[in-house]
């Protein structure tokens, strides 16, 4: 477990213990209690939470790393992910990442950060077989709705012919000498009864 993150509280402290030795006097009148008080409380506030249960096999870990630009976002994955596995494997089962995300140091007073999300799964669970993280974006807007279509994968309809083409198709041919008299009345009739 890495604890860069109190690097700075302990250099705070060590700044307040330096004042109060310089002045001494100072030291006497406010005393040891109070700079042990201030110790306490600064120590508190840097302590991380830790792993954090967000369902019955979910869980998160989030760090934040104060070195500033000395610090080391690849060394705050890993220990976030080495947190993770140990919790898991505490348990005799494996960590399965399910999103992260890391905001980088983009301006003055502002530190890195890392959060990691992850489900606990036993080592027979197909799901631990192959992992990836994949990223999420910060916003998923979706939109449900029925819809209905009429899908047809074969044309069943039935074409209605256009008879008086067809006639003036067939008279055609008999005027060119294409097709009889006789041929022409037949398909004439089988036009006409199939309307």
């Amino acid at each position: 477990m890495s604890l860069s993150f109190v690097k700075p509280y302990k250099m705070q402290l060590l700044r307040m213990i330096a004042l109060f030795n310089y002045k001494e006097d100072h030291m006497r009148k406010i005393g040891i209690p109070v700079v042990l008080s201030i110790a306490v409380v600064v120590a508190s506030c840097a302590s991380p939470p830790g792993v954090v249960q967000l369902s019955p096999d979910t869980y998160m870990v989030a760090k934040e790393d104060h070195g500033g630009v000395f610090g080391s976002m690849i060394n705050l994955k890993a220990d976030v992910i080495r947190e993770a596995n140990a919790f898991a494997e505490k348990q005799g089962k494996l960590a399965i990442p399910i999103s992260s995300k890391e905001v980088p140091i983009t301006r003055p007073m502002m530190w890195a950060s890392f959060e990691y999300q992850f489900r606990v799964v036993d080592k027979t669970d197909p799901e631990a077989r192959r992992t990836s993280l994949v990223p999420r974006p910060d916003v998923v807007i979706e939109k449900n709705e029925n819809v209905t279509a009429d899908i047809r994968t074969k044309d069943t309809s039935v074409k209605s012919k256009d008879i008086y083409a067809e006639l003036m198709k067939l008279d055609d041919l008999q005027k060119k000498g294409i097709i009889t008299k006789a041929e022409f009345e037949a398909e004439k009739k089988k036009l006409l009864e199939s309307k």
